[in-house]
């Protein structure tokens, strides 16, 4: 587990930098995003990744890791977002944000060690395939519940799936790096 963890941290570290870059840059245009837009954003990432893996080419020069990278980036926006109450600025301070990428971020790898725990780190014998394949369905469990008004009966909500999504994303970044 320890490994895991460190893996886990050097991606997240990794991934809250660009973040952090990417706010001192372009500030917290984000923040008008709505929730079907922050999933849209995963989506195009993630049927970009499952494009490329079809047809083992690809024609842009952005990688697959580049990609689950933004998946991760985006699920954080969406967790931040969902918590955030209405009527607030745009903008914020990068301090602010970056305190709430941390929470988030503690908040999922709290969630992956849990889940290793119970079920052995079985996402280390899984194919980036089914990594993209997950993410795909959070996202149409997430579209389904905004149909539904934000209401389940017996399901997680929309958190829970971004908090998935993020971790399916750390987890094939693990993947990837183990491969080179």
């Amino acid at each position: 587990m320890e490994t895991t963890d460190h893996q886990y941290d050097s991606v997240i570290q990794g991934c809250k930098e660009i973040f952090i870059n990417k706010a001192k840059d372009y500030g917290t245009a984000w923040r008008v995003l709505r929730t079907i837009s922050v999933v849209d954003q995963i989506f195009i990432k993630a049927q970009r990744i499952r494009t490329i893996q079809e047809k083992r080419s690809q024609k842009i020069g952005d990688d697959i890791s580049s990609e689950f990278r933004g998946i991760i980036n985006y699920a954080i926006i969406g967790t931040i977002q969902l918590e955030l109450p209405a009527g607030l600025p745009d903008e914020m301070p990068v301090e602010q944000i970056s305190a709430l990428y941390d929470k988030h971020t503690k908040t999922a790898k709290r969630l992956m060690q849990d889940k290793n725990h119970d079920y052995g780190e079985a996402w280390r014998s899984m194919s980036q395939e089914s990594f993209v394949d997950l993410v795909l369905m959070k996202l149409q469990r997430i579209r389904q519940i905004l149909i539904n008004e934000g209401k389940t009966i017996i399901s997680e909500g929309i958190d829970a799936n971004y908090l998935d999504i993020l971790n399916y994303a750390v987890f094939a970044l693990i993947l990837l790096s183990e491969k080179q």
